[in-house]
């Protein structure tokens, strides 16, 4: 008989349940729930375009609704399958997306009191509210605690756990006070769905905890006392009520409780696992390996790497961390990433496309595409900065912005997208080249999500700038599949599951395409790259010493070039 397992994937928009085959990977179900609350699930501000919650009340109605629905889908579409057959549960979320509890667990928000208050909810990943935070951490660490930085890329984000605990006590010391603990929602999703909210004994993930609590067992943990209470006083008090343990997504958060199973259809038998975030299970779910760099490609782009534990690892500048166990038992995780790439799309879309491209979203899309398609590498005249919502890596850099050179009265939409897709793919290759500048070996690439599988043009962009094959993952719900991987691991081969990651990937897992760099846009796209570090450099550094009087001559020699060729 076949066995189930069930992938809950969290992410900026919506939820999904995904449920697959453990035998074989095969992807029997899948729901999608938009969440209700705020704009498209994100409680914004008006006069603070930096602000970013979201209402935790979302994520348990999406639970039931994806999994029920899938459930039905999964009932319909193979005659064998039966619910009481789903050995599984795994949990992946957005980070870092952390969140005030009272004392039992609960959110904050729940609470008539706090309710109107968005500081009480979910501090969504992308809310850059804290970059004055980020920056005071960085700055005290570098002076007292300079370990804490080297594991962490140098410098640490507005995106992260301490500096948003710390602008919550800055701006709301009122919610603050009044949280007994915080709790990334990675954690408290799994220990909701077991019946286990108490701070002090749900099972928090290295994952979350090391890439971005600053987490290392080196120094006993989290950040010290001291440490806190110079950032801010009274800041390290909330220390003792956090955690002291953190570990893998192989291990076992629970079982399902009585009343989720009651409401799901699903029996108290269903290992659930400790979660993790959507990026380091999506790069499980597409094959991740030493060698291999896996891309995780949606409304931003989140890059993992691998590397044995056994092997010496340098401290690499500007990646999002390296953290022993984040992705996979027995292997460092090595995290880096881009604010924004779908975004960007999206904005340009929404925003310039004029109607004549088309009267839907999709229609531009698709005409904008066609378009662009028919340019050659270099034809546009135009070079972009990928910077619209910050830098996340290398630079590390929330305050920069997004940047178009080049455009004449002549420029078309088509050539403003070709350029924007080649900007990401641009940062995509700066992040490459700092990884391996430190000694890690990129062989391949395989990239998963939507724009992945559904953007051939840009794929192609992607293999010629970087020089290298761009493998598709059989799979588009790579998240959801990692983090179904994990509950199978979690429920034990004994109960129809696998012992380790490498066992689960090998019956999977799997890559649907491949795209090849094209010789003679390879030697095109060098010479653009060349021009974009020196904008890179010029903008994002305070090193960079230069002239930029080169630039648009140079952009405008390879665009006559590549139309006289």
């Amino acid at each position: 008989m076949s066995k189930y397992v069930i992938g809950l994937d969290f992410g900026t928009n919506s939820c999904r349940s995904l449920i697959v085959d453990v035998s074989n990977g095969k992807e029997l179900a899948s729901h999608v729930f938009p969440y209700p609350s705020g704009e498209a699930g994100v409680i914004v501000d008006v006069k603070d375009p930096n602000l970013a919650r979201q209402n935790p009340a979302d994520y348990l109605q999406g639970i039931e609704v994806t999994i029920v629905e899938s459930l039905k889908k999964a009932a319909a579409a193979e005659s064998t399958f039966n619910s009481n057959d789903v050995i599984g549960i795994g949990v992946d979320t957005t980070g870092s997306s952390p969140m005030p509890v009272d004392e039992k667990g609960d959110a904050l928000c729940f609470d008539p009191s706090w309710k109107e208050n968005p500081a009480a909810y979910v501090w969504l990943w992308k809310d850059h509210t804290s970059f004055e935070e980020a920056a005071l951490i960085t700055e005290t660490a570098a002076k007292i605690r300079p370990q804490y930085l080297a594991k962490i890329g140098g410098v640490y984000s507005s995106e992260w756990w301490w500096s948003k605990l710390l602008h919550c006590k800055n701006v709301s010391p009122e919610v603050f006070n009044a949280a007994y603990s915080w709790v990334e929602i990675c954690d408290w999703i799994p220990a909701h769905l077991v019946g286990e909210l108490n701070p002090h004994k749900l099972k928090r993930g290295i994952c979350s905890a090391g890439h971005k609590a600053m987490f290392n067992k080196s120094w006993n943990g989290l950040p010290d006392e001291e440490f806190l209470n110079t950032l801010s006083p009274n800041l390290g008090s909330i220390r003792k009520r956090l955690y002291d343990d953190a570990c893998t997504a192989e291990n076992l958060a629970g079982y399902l409780s009585k009343e989720w199973a009651d409401k799901l259809g699903l029996t108290t038998d269903v290992a659930v696992a400790v979660g993790a975030f959507d990026a380091h299970m999506g790069a499980v779910g597409a094959g991740v390996s030493t060698g291999t760099l896996v891309k995780i490609m949606g409304t931003s782009t989140c890059d993992v790497m691998v590397s044995p534990t056994k092997e010496k690892l340098n401290d690499i500048p500007g990646v999002c961390g390296i953290v022993d166990g984040s992705v996979m038992n027995g292997y460092y995780g090595i995290e880096a990433g881009q604010s924004a790439v779908g975004d960007i799309f999206l904005w340009f879309v929404n925003n310039l496309v004029p109607e004549s491209y088309g009267s839907t979203q999709d229609e531009k899309f698709k005409n904008l595409g066609e378009a662009a398609d028919k340019l050659k590498p270099g034809e546009t005249g135009l070079l972009a900065l990928d910077w619209n919502n910050g830098n996340r890596t290398i630079l590390v850099d929330v305050r920069l912005a997004g940047l178009l050179l080049g455009q004449t009265l002549h420029t078309q939409p088509e050539e403003i997208y070709r350029a924007l897709i080649e900007a990401t793919a641009f940062g995509a290759l700066a992040i490459i080249d700092r990884i391996e500048e430190f000694g890690v070996t990129i062989k391949e690439v395989v990239n998963c999500g939507g724009l992945a599988s559904k953007n051939p043009m840009m794929m192609q962009i992607y293999a010629d700038i970087t020089n290298r094959p761009m493998k598709i993952s059989r799979s588009e719900q790579t998240p959801a599949l990692g983090a179904a991987m994990f509950s199978a691991i979690a429920a034990g081969k004994k109960n129809g599951g696998y012992d380790s990651v490498e066992e689960a990937q090998i019956k999977m897992t799997g890559t649907s395409k491949v795209f090849n760099p094209i010789e003679e846009n390879v030697a095109v796209y060098k010479k653009l790259y060349k021009l974009y570090k020196q904008l890179h450099d010029g903008f994002g550094t305070k090193e960079w010493n230069g002239n930029m009087y080169n630039v648009m001559k140079e952009l405008l020699n390879i665009r006559d070039e590549v139309r006289h060729a």
